[in-house]
């Protein structure tokens, strides 16, 4: 594969350069040529002109096209308005097909119908490139649609933008339809020496708890933790509900798991209720986190990526990376992009949003940098890939988002951390450090829920405790019940059993045993009673414990399983203690 790279300048310039490919074309081995357009000028006259002049001087040329957030040049952020890319196939098994489609909600089931029978008449397909049109419209179900397309095809691209990042007009276009503002354009690339890697880089980090969401509806994402939306975003970062909402929340996208992928989702605006407009749905009870950019952490998932790429050993690069991105960099666009340009001609533009194929997965992701690498032919022998990394020394915003990411992730982590010691200590009990009461009854319940009957307890009682404190002092007291504590986690851990403990009040302790471990609670209730026989104590020497086990039956409540195994317990206390008794039913 071959790529020439224009910067538009005027048609004058274009001919000339359309003259010099043709030339070449004559002259060398093609079996295939497509022009890609990215524009920052929404102009369908000037668009239509540079179009029809392609058509005219390369009738056999393949063209696609969209509006652009800006372009990407020979790995670069470029400040030009239109980059013209062509890029000439050199196996004559190699195969390009331009498709054209209306893209709307009503649409979108149809236009993927129509695609799927391509690929059914179409086997050498190995790759669908896209360009589509997608403010106005949530794309969940035609992402959804796509993943349904037959495995082994890549699926990638991007969406049309605006120059204006607050602007919702974009366009797509094609030499299979006109310009248009509600379609989607693919391209169908393939051939037995055809072959494309893809991957996507974020970088972006969450950022402070997890928020629920608690109410959804479609692409509408109306409450968070049962308050509007929208209040995530004023609470915590003072954004205002006004025309510049999009821009300054584009940075902070959310950070959650879709599918079994992290991936970000932006919001697009704001709506008087304090509901959030998306560009995809994000369902009910999903779990959600504010992210922000860490500029090292971005680099090193470039140049880790850049490496996998370079291993493919591509010819040609394209990149759809989200406008949020450039906003974030600045004048640092171009670092993020212009390590794969020291792999291939790499190309692209800064995009709405970002779609990718993981596995049998299509997601549209927001604030992504997609990467797609083509080649014709097999690879020549492996050689050795290394990225020349630029010394990390900038100035300016990326220097102090840098500092500011520091600090962020530091604070987050000492926060987490100081959370998880606070959900800890809420169901631990202090002296044993076993769960406390609440909590092994909520987990004996949620137990039986799950297991029915395959559900045993365990309940015990260590003997004459009363005199130990009595005689022996509480101290000594606290020792022996954490020595109990420590001995059953130790047997539950040797035992490999499905089993937890926890201090059910004063010297009494109580043990779950579920699935297919419940039937081996006889066995574990009597290693505890033998064990706890053998310890000795400096003061108190040898103590006894009394132990109650009861098996569940199908209906079973926690309530009546717990008195159960106490009515157990009590016949062991009654009849001579250091004993196990069976609850008979």
């Amino acid at each position: 594969m071959r790529q020439i790279q224009l910067e538009y300048e005027n048609i004058g310039s274009l001919k000339r350069e359309l003259q010099k490919i043709s030339r070449w074309q004559k002259t060398s081995v093609s079996s295939a040529m497509i022009f890609d357009i990215y524009t920052q000028t929404l102009d369908i006259r000037q668009i239509g002109q540079i179009c029809g002049t392609i058509r005219e001087m390369l009738p056999e040329a393949l063209y696609r096209g969209c509006s652009s957030n800006g372009n990407i040049f020979t790995g670069k952020c470029s400040d030009k308005d239109i980059l013209i890319v062509c890029t000439l196939t050199e196996y004559p098994s190699t195969r390009m097909k331009i498709l054209q489609y209306q893209l709307t909600d009503r649409t979108e089931q149809m236009v993927v119908e129509a695609l799927k029978k391509e690929l059914e008449e179409n086997p050498w397909v190995k790759a669908v490139e896209l360009l589509t049109t997608m403010r106005g419209m949530s794309m969940t179900n035609f992402c959804d649609d796509l993943s349904t397309i037959r495995n082994k095809v890549e699926i990638f691209g991007g969406g049309a933008f605006s120059p204006d990042i607050n602007d919702t007009a974009a366009i797509v276009f094609s030499s299979e339809g006109g310009c248009s503002d509600n379609s989607v354009v693919f391209n169908l690339i393939g051939g037995d020496c055809f072959h494309v890697k893809t991957m996507h880089v974020t970088g972006w980090k969450p950022l402070g708890r997890e928020l629920l969401v608690t109410a959804s509806e479609g692409s509408r994402l109306i409450e968070l933790d049962h308050r509007p939306a929208y209040e995530t975003y004023y609470k915590y970062l003072k954004i205002a509900n006004n025309e510049d909402f999009f821009s300054n929340t584009l940075e902070f996208p959310f950070f959650y798991n879709h599918k079994g992928h992290e991936i970000l989702r932006a919001p697009v605006s704001a709506n008087p209720d304090g509901s959030l407009e998306m560009t995809a749905d994000m369902e009910k009870n999903v779990k959600a986190r504010i992210a922000y950019g860490d500029p090292w952490t971005i680099l090193d998932s470039v140049n880790s990526g850049a490496a996998k790429i370079g291993a493919f050993q591509p010819e040609v690069i394209h990149v759809y990376s989200c406008a949020a991105r450039r906003t974030y960099w600045g004048d640092e666009a171009s670092k993020e992009t212009l390590p794969f340009q020291q792999l291939a001609p790499t190309s692209g533009f800064y995009t709405a949003g970002e779609f990718l194929r993981t596995g049998n997965v299509v997601d549209q992701h927001n604030v992504t940098l997609v990467v797609a690498a083509m080649r014709e032919g097999d690879k020549v022998d492996e050689l050795p890939i290394e990225i020349e990394e630029e010394e990390r020394n900038y100035p300016g915003k990326v220097s102090m988002i840098n500092r500011l990411a520091t600090f962020i992730e530091a604070a987050t982590e000492e926060l987490e951390e100081a959370n998880r010691q606070l959900e800890n200590m809420a169901i631990t009990d202090g002296l044993t450090q076993l769960y406390n009461r609440s909590e092994i009854q909520r987990r004996i319940k949620v137990s039986l829920e799950q297991y029915g009957k395959d559900v045993a307890l365990v309940m015990i009682d260590i003997d004459n405790f009363k005199h130990i404190n009595d005689t022996y002092g509480h101290a000594e007291g606290d020792n022996v019940l954490r020595a109990l504590s420590q001995m059953l986690k130790e047997i539950i851990g040797e035992t490999g059993v499905d089993s937890r403990a926890g201090r059910w009040g004063g010297e009494e302790f109580m043990i779950y045993v579920r699935g297919g471990s419940a039937a081996r609670a006889e066995e574990l209730a009597e290693r505890f009673r033998a064990g706890f026989e053998q310890l000795t104590f400096e003061e108190a020497d040898r103590q006894t414990i009394s132990v109650g086990v009861v098996y569940a039956q199908e209906g079973d409540e926690t309530d009546k399983l717990c008195d159960l195994a106490d009515n157990a317990l009590y016949t062991a206390k009654r009849t001579g203690k250091n004993k196990v008794v069976l609850c008979e039913r």
